[in-house]
């Protein structure tokens, strides 16, 4: 018997990627030639996506510069779907307390399937930062230091199925991130109680994420700090740490006791 498929899935998945490329862009936007290649459609294909995306107010296109950015109707769905999902509110004095303490960028990502958004960026006062992560940015989990928090407390079962479905991290991302390596990361994360990104994506840049978790114990979310690698010394890195767990815990104690 064969597997049975609905009707228009396949346009449905694609268009829902080229939405959140274009959510992922910035406040620039992205253009038809950066969208359709990290789609991986051509641009006849990802432009007639997008024109119906805007058509119904999902995206926009800028008449100076025709990049395409967020719609409308995104942010009023948004504003429906916060009620349920969003913590920011709870998270929005943590993550800034975070910052203010140790002076470095602080952020708060939660887990979408099998990447991480980040949804709030701070500040900190030291001067040079790093500027890898900002508000809509994902990540795969593994890879920022926020998702390899999150990926490091999902059961075993889980990890293992995670690594099955995306064996080109290291094509993608370095040869770092092999699956070797990533599980002894991942360990190390658990053993440690968060999680250490030395530089990995950016040179020089480096982060440290710890798991924040919902009512039943799942890492659903991440804090994470990032700055420059001398800022990250190893007696440093045992006290940002410590200060990093405490507010994740915090935000973990928050969450469970919140009325829903």
């Amino acid at each position: 018997m064969e597997p049975t498929t609905v009707p228009g899935a396949q346009a449905v998945a694609r268009a829902a990627h080229l939405l959140r490329l274009v959510t992922a862009s910035g406040d620039l936007g992205g253009s038809l030639q950066e969208l359709a290649r990290a789609a991986e459609l051509s641009r006849s294909t990802a432009h007639r996506l997008l024109s119906a995306l805007r058509a119904e107010g999902l995206v926009d296109q800028d008449d100076a510069t025709s990049r395409w950015m967020p719609g409308p109707e995104l942010y009023l769905m948004g504003t429906v779907a916060a009620a349920r999902y969003d913590i920011t509110a709870l998270a929005r004095d943590i993550v800034r307390s975070l910052a203010v303490k140790t002076e470095e960028s602080a952020f708060l990502s939660v887990r979408r399937a099998d990447e991480t958004v980040c949804l709030l960026r701070e500040e900190g006062a030291f001067p040079i930062r790093s500027f890898v992560l900002s508000e809509g940015v994902r990540f795969p989990l593994g890879v920022a230091s926020a998702g390899l928090a999150i990926l490091a407390f999902l059961p075993d079962h889980d990890v293992d199925a995670y690594l099955d479905r995306h064996p080109d991290l290291a094509d993608r991302w370095g040869r770092s991130h092999r699956e070797k390596q990533l599980r002894t990361r991942l360990g190390e994360t658990k053993e440690r109680g968060y999680a250490i990104n030395p530089g990995l994506i950016v040179e020089g840049s480096w982060g440290i994420g710890a798991a924040v978790f919902d009512r039943q114990g799942r890492p659903e979310w991440a804090l994470s700090l990032t700055g420059v690698e001398f800022r990250f010394g190893p007696d440093r890195m045992a006290e940002l740490g410590r200060t990093l767990l405490a507010h994740a815990h915090q935000l973990s104690s928050r969450i469970a006791n919140a009325r829903r």
